[in-house]
Formats: C-alpha cells, sequence, structure tokens
C-alpha cells in the first residue's frame, strides 16, 4: 500500500513532541487531504501498532520577512496520533 507512506510526510521531532511520547502520542506531518481514518491505517500500516486516536490540525501560514521582501510560510496538516497501551515507535524514541 504505497498510499501510506504517501499521507504521512514525516514526524515532527521538537521536545514539545518527546515530552508527548511520554503520554503514547507521537507528532506527524501528513497530506492536506489526508482524513483522520486515512491517518490511522497508515500510521498502523508503517509502524505496526494499535492507534487508539488521533487529533488533526490545521497549521495557518506565519507572515515571514526577508530584507524588503514579505510573504507568508507555508500552509500544512498536523497529526496527533496517540497509540495503545504497551505500543511504542522505537524508530522515533530516539534516546528516551
Amino acid at each position: 500500500m504505497q498510499r501510506a507512506y504517501e499521507i504521512i510526510i514525516k514526524p515532527i521531532l521538537t521536545e514539545k513532541s518527546y515530552g508527548l511520547m511520554q503520554e503514547r502520542k507521537y507528532t506527524f506531518e501528513v497530506t492536506k487531504d489526508a482524513t483522520k481514518p486515512e491517518i490511522r491505517e497508515a500510521i498502523e500500516m508503517i509502524f505496526k501498532v494499535k492507534v487508539e486516536k488521533v487529533y488533526v490540525m490545521n497549521m495557518k501560514p506565519k507572515p515571514k520577512r526577508l530584507g524588503r521582501s514579505e510573504g507568508y510560510s507555508r500552509s500544512w496538516k498536523k497529526a496527533i496520533v496517540k497509540v495503545g497501551e504497551g505500543y511504542v515507535i522505537r524508530e522515533l524514541q530516539g534516546s528516551l
């Protein structure tokens, strides 16, 4: 199922997302047209875990400036995935 690898663009690894990993929540950037059921299936297929809940946010563009030129950053979609009890995504754990 190649579609699963197209839905999940990349994991988001920040201090806040590492804090959420303690609560079994993992953060990903996903395609803008992805739905919660599609994200759930993609994560379960790629990482072989059971997903309990999917939270989705549309991130709005922020104003940016470089010298005299002004513009906006891109808009994107973020998904926070809570995995079931006893499951972890070892690829994202790092040194935790």
